[in-house]
């Protein structure tokens, strides 16, 4: 956070647009961590039948920024500072956050190999004698040698140290070479993109199509807010209730495919394409503004429950790598959000909205079969990789 607050400072008083750009790419690097870490929080505090609630409740907050963003954006602009109020905002929010973190949030991450032992200390009884009374049994220690020469002092031998893994910044992303983690990465990735590309050509279609100013644009983007909100509901109630039932129907035995339960079937298949293709079209047959908000509400509102319930699989997928499973998939959920986001003003420029949104419904079909693959085979993918959980091994 001290590296988006520092570069936020440059965006907000510098005066060359190349400097802004890498400014801006340094803010990127400093936001970043929150979301990797914070995915490593949850692996650290929820067991796996309650990270799905958890999850969601984490991206939740993670993607109603890029919702409120462009409303609040919208109205900073209109002040004095204008287009430098907002990083000014982002000084200010991210020293608010270093504070609430300093303060509140101890430290999660436990080194098991540093504190889980075998070789603690037991007392054995030695030379006891046991009388008994009409209530019980009375024991009564005797000292004899052997306990003497136990208080004698001993030398202590100490456990040969672990050595310390090397820090190697790329090691987390080495996990895309694994099948399962580049297919959910994939899923969660094209969904996030497909919004950013909305969001990204949206502001543009309500200025052509209706003449909005900026605080009109920004109000727009409710529809989307409310989406995330219901998702995360919907999401939050059935994540962890359908991995149970699955769980129950097999015996009680633990699998982590079971994450991608049947709710993400209407979401990717149905909701997703829907609401980009209502949008799409409804802007392009020049409609009411409202097709924009309600499509891009629909789209959101499965997208959330999308990339929650990926994102809460990659935490179990590589046992102990929570962190390290977060950050790989964050780095394909960005590229691909990238792209599209800088794909999506030519194609809009040059197809229309309506032709740009049936790419998009596309792109979702596509994930359907990524996600079905993975469904399918990500167990014996992690079998073959030494990466199941403890209790698939034991049963």
């Amino acid at each position: 956070m001290l590296i988006f607050i520092v570069s936020s400072i440059g965006n907000a008083v510098i005066n060359n647009i190349w400097g802004m750009v890498v400014l801006r790419c340094v803010q990127a690097i400093g936001a970043s961590a929150g979301q990797a870490i914070g995915g490593g929080v949850i692996a650290d505090l929820f067991p796996v039948e309650q990270r799905g609630s958890a999850y969601g409740k984490f991206f939740l907050g993670m993607v109603i920024g890029p919702i409120l963003g462009p409303i609040l954006g919208g109205f900073l602009i209109m002040s004095d500072l204008t287009w430098r109020a907002t990083f000014w905002f982002c000084v200010a929010f991210g020293a608010f956050i270093v504070i609430i973190l300093f303060f509140f949030l101890p430290e999660t991450f436990r080194d098991d190999k540093r504190w889980d032992t075998d070789s603690l200390p037991t007392a054995t009884p030695s030379n006891d004698e046991s009388k008994s009374t009409g209530s019980g049994t009375v024991s009564i220690h005797t000292p004899n040698a052997t306990d003497e020469k136990a208080l004698q002092p001993q030398e202590v031998i100490s456990a040969p140290e672990q050595p310390r893994e090397t820090l190697n910044p790329l090691r987390p992303f080495l996990l895309l070479r694994y099948p399962h983690i580049m297919l959910s990465s994939l899923v969660g990735g094209i969904a996030f993109g497909s919004m950013f590309a909305i969001e990204t050509v949206m502001s543009t279609v309500l200025e052509m199509n209706y003449g909005f100013n900026s605080w009109q644009i920004g109000l727009c983007f409710l529809g989307g807010g409310v989406g995330h909100v219901l998702g995360a509901i919907v999401n939050g109630t059935l994540s962890d209730r359908l991995l149970l039932r699955a769980r129950s129907k097999r015996g009680g035995r633990h699998k982590v495919e079971d994450r991608l339960a049947v709710n993400l079937w209407p979401c990717i298949v149905v909701f997703m394409p829907l609401g980009l293709l209502v949008f799409g079209w409804g802007m392009d047959s020049h409609m009411t503004y409202w097709t924009a908000i309600v499509g891009f509400g629909i789209h959101t509102f499965a997208m959330n429950q999308v990339v929650t319930v990926t994102s809460a699989y990659l935490l179990d997928a590589v046992p102990g790598q929570g962190a390290s499973a977060s950050a790989a998939g964050n780095l394909v959920r960005m590229v691909l959000a990238c792209v599209l986001t800088v794909s999506a003003t030519p194609l809009l420029e040059h197809v229309g909205a309506g032709y740009l949104s049936v790419f998009l419904a596309a792109l979702s079909w596509f994930s359907t079969a990524l996600l079905l693959i993975n469904k399918v085979y990500g167990h014996r993918v992690r079998r073959l990789y030494g990466l199941e959980q403890e209790g698939e091994r034991k049963r």
